[in-house]
């Protein structure tokens, strides 16, 4: 705070940018002797609309091309559309029994094939029968992602607030499912038939890929990988201290007489 008594003086510097502090302190030759950078606690992602309209248009874009592409599959991939409830999946014994038989749609031989799959559990069926511990987990998930997005990242983290996106989009896609149909749509496989060069699996399966997944699935792990990567690169956020060197006004004006 500043004495109103006090005025001032012409060309005085009107203080440092934010950012950017200076320590003018020196040995008397007028020469600063370090230069500390802040990152500007004002430049949070929560407050900048810009940052929530991507955020938002990730998530929305990533939801819907989910959604979208389970409800295609599940009307074009069987010789007939599979249109179920949620009543019918509590009342299944057994969710396959649910899927009439089906080739596999063959999209890249060798490399991915559509199938239709009914998922109790969550990603590659890990835990059926849980469906409500999901639920909640998904839930909380998502909580957190967004409290990453508000104090975490900056207003212009893109690929930031992409990987965010991705993970809300994906937990989104399949809590939908969860509670509209008590189990998740699943239909894309990939390395269909590409056997493991020695053991098995958990399950039993010796294919390299057993696991059947949708485009949520992909949306998580693309997004995880996002945030590790931007996590990895990103600078530390503390203050750092750098040796400036550089003459300050004092020292400019001794050197001048």
């Amino acid at each position: 705070m500043r004495d109103d008594r006090q005025t001032d003086q012409p060309g005085a510097a009107r203080g440092a940018p934010v950012g950017s502090l200076f320590d003018r302190s020196g040995t008397g030759d007028g020469t600063a002797r370090r230069r500390v950078t802040r990152a500007d606690p004002n430049d949070n992602a929560h407050p900048n609309t810009a940052a929530w309209i991507w955020l938002l248009g990730v998530i929305i874009v990533g939801a819907a091309t989910d959604l979208l592409s389970k409800w295609l599959a599940f009307e074009h991939v069987a010789d007939v559309p599979v249109r179920i409830t949620r009543q019918d999946v509590l009342n299944a014994e057994q969710l396959g029994s649910l899927v009439p038989r089906h080739d596999p749609v063959t999209v890249l031989p060798g490399l991915l094939d559509f199938t239709l799959v009914l998922n109790p559990g969550a990603v590659f069926g890990i835990g059926a029968g849980r469906r409500v511990v999901f639920i909640g987990f998904t839930v909380a998930a998502i909580a957190f992602a967004l409290w990453m997005f508000r104090s975490w990242t900056r207003s212009r983290d893109r690929w930031a607030h992409t990987g965010i996106g991705l993970l809300i989009a994906g937990g989104i896609g399949n809590l939908y499912d969860r509670m509209a149909f008590a189990c998740v749509r699943d239909f894309i496989h990939p390395l269909p038939g590409m056997k493991l060069p020695f053991g098995s699996w958990p399950n039993g399966s010796d294919e390299v890929w057993p696991y059947v997944s949708n485009i949520a699935d992909l949306w998580l792990i693309v997004g995880i990988a996002i945030l590790l990567i931007v996590s990895w690169i990103r600078p530390a956020p503390k203050a750092a201290i750098e040796d400036a060197g550089a003459p300050t006004p004092e020292g400019e004006a001794k050197a001048s007489t």
